[in-house]
């Protein structure tokens, strides 16, 4: 896996991966990815697994980009990037790192369209995505939320090697979730509240 470094894209082009892997490029999102997060966030497995962002218009999906990845982007350096196949860049999904008031912790996230799951795309962009937080971003610890009924994911993390700690809300009357972290050596010296 190669990392490019983080330098802005002349107007009009896409942004440089920020992570590449065998099969995908993982860059940053834009404007311009307005329509596909359109499509992915209304998905009915994103809306029962990760909850209705309210996005129905093209308007809506900008909104959503400019508070959400993008503004994560200038706040950290660091967000959910849009996950395309390097064949021919066709977006398929998003991956990436989030901070979240709720956890001492980042969190990687990932959510794909439907004719992208089961292919390994997702385990593919979320190892890269942890390797990219420890290596490229000095970060000790990197969890996961997940929605308690989403087998597929759960089974993801557990690949990725990490193991429910406990259930956790991230936000007051959010819906109990689980937080996945790290199981091992690196991981029993470090407790969270």
């Amino acid at each position: 896996m190669s990392h490019a470094a983080d330098r802005v894209p002349s107007p009009g082009a896409a942004p440089p991966p920020v992570i590449r892997t065998a099969r995908l490029a993982l860059r940053r999102l834009s404007l311009a990815d307005a329509e596909f997060i359109l499509e992915l966030v209304n998905d009915p497995d994103w809306l029962r697994n990760i909850g209705d962002r309210g996005v129905r218009t093209l308007e809506d999906a900008r909104g959503y980009l400019l508070r959400g990845p993008m503004a994560m982007y200038e706040q950290l350096g660091y967000g959910l990037w849009r996950v395309e196949l390097r064949d021919d860049g066709e977006p398929i999904g998003i991956c990436g790192l989030v901070r979240r008031d709720a956890l001492p912790d980042v969190d990687v996230g990932f959510a794909f369209l439907p004719r992208f799951r089961a292919r390994g795309y997702a385990y593919e962009a979320a190892a890269a995505t942890v390797e990219y937080a420890e290596r490229a971003l000095g970060l000790s610890r990197v969890v996961a939320v997940v929605s308690p009924g989403n087998d597929a994911s759960i089974r993801l993390l557990e690949k990725l090697g990490m193991r429910r700690e406990r259930a956790v809300r991230l936000g007051p009357g959010a819906d109990e979730v689980l937080l996945y972290a790290p199981a091992g050596p690196a991981a029993a010296g470090r407790t969270t509240t």
